[in-house]
């Protein structure tokens, strides 16, 4: 099963949303050599949590386990994150993850 997105939800109605997304987002960002995934998705799932982003949340912790993030680590990550990022920020993304 994919991992569940956003984009996919609304890519029928912006087409160009889309595209960007396809191109710009996991096209050429997530594709720059400088970090690998693995790391690119403990920085995004980190900065969707301090951000309260649940919507794109989900996708992207779906995203850091096929990176090879463990759940020990996505665990620690949220346990870690809601004394920084705000108690129900942390709250809101153990219960999505």
């Amino acid at each position: 099963m994919p991992a569940p997105s956003t984009i996919s939800q609304v890519r029928d109605v912006f087409p160009k949303l889309g595209e960007l997304t396809d191109k710009v987002v996991f096209g050429d960002v997530w594709e720059r050599k400088g970090l690998s995934k693995r790391d690119r998705s403990l920085v995004t799932v980190a900065a969707l949590t301090a951000l309260y982003r649940p919507d794109q949340l989900k996708g992207h912790i779906w995203r850091a386990l096929d990176h090879g993030v463990t759940k020990d680590e996505l665990i620690e990550l949220i346990t870690h994150l809601a004394l920084y990022a705000g108690w129900p920020n942390g709250g809101t993304a153990a219960l999505i993850a």
